[in-house]
């Protein structure tokens, strides 16, 4: 049986308390970085968090939120006042969900090879629509990671590029974890440096609009890095609880 659900009222004025905190350090930052706080985009991170909360910060005027997981995503949907608000998938996606995802989101943020990109253009062909995705670079090379290295960045763009049904918009990354936030800085730096030389190589049907990279606890360096979609999750709806 599964466990009621008893609301919280505590963390719901934690959530309100934590999401203006929240906005305003990401405007700061860029201000703080000499660029336009329109610019940067918050992504309210919903990972197991329950959709009462997700609505409070909704109705404060979060208008981007990103799921990392397929079926939780679908099972929660429904309860979610999703009018007006943007819906990315960013956690790491299987191929054998890509017929679930593709058309319920607005963007997939998690291509992280060619393969998975060549499945996520048969369902959009099939589907008769063009899915909007981030190529997902693994910056540091870890073998616990998904990603696309950087050494082949180019060439599998090249080739997603000749794909139907999808179209690249940028670049997604999670750096490893720093010890301090210079160190998480070079890694963003690297990701920036990165987005540029794309963009001047103009690829057909790439368009490097978004650079998303910047999480609850490096959010800041990654907006001074050139970041304009920072994921946060935790930093606003408090630590994990899975259900």
């Amino acid at each position: 049986m599964t466990e009621k659900f008893l609301l919280d009222e505590s963390r719901l004025k934690s959530v309100e308390e934590n999401y203006k905190r929240v906005l305003n350090s990401v405007r700061e930052s860029a201000v703080k970085a000499g660029r336009d706080e329109k610019d940067v985009r918050l992504m309210c991170v919903t990972k197991t968090v329950e959709p009462v909360y997700i609505n409070k910060a909704l109705e404060l005027g979060a208008d981007l939120i990103g799921e990392n997981r397929v079926q939780e995503y679908l099972g929660k949907r429904d309860e979610l006042n999703l009018n007006g608000v943007e819906r990315h998938l960013i956690g790491h996606l299987q191929t054998n969900k890509v017929r679930q995802i593709v058309g319920e989101v607005d963007m997939i943020e998690s291509v992280s090879s060619l393969k998975l990109a060549k499945e996520i253009s048969k369902v959009s062909v099939a589907k008769g629509i063009v899915t909007n995705c981030l190529a997902e670079v693994n910056i540091g090379k870890e073998e616990s990671k998904s990603g696309i290295f950087i050494e082949a960045l180019e060439d599998t763009l090249c080739e997603i590029s000749e794909l139907d049904g999808i179209r690249i918009r940028g670049l997604m990354t999670i750096p490893p974890i720093c010890g301090d936030e210079d160190e998480a800085r070079r890694y963003f730096a690297q990701m920036r440096q990165y987005f540029i030389d794309i963009k001047d190589k103009k690829i057909h049907n790439v368009n490097m609009e978004i650079l998303s990279m910047g999480m609850s606890g490096d959010f800041e360096a990654a907006v001074a890095e050139g970041s304009n979609i920072v994921r946060v999750g935790s930093a606003i709806f408090g630590e994990r609880k899975y259900f």
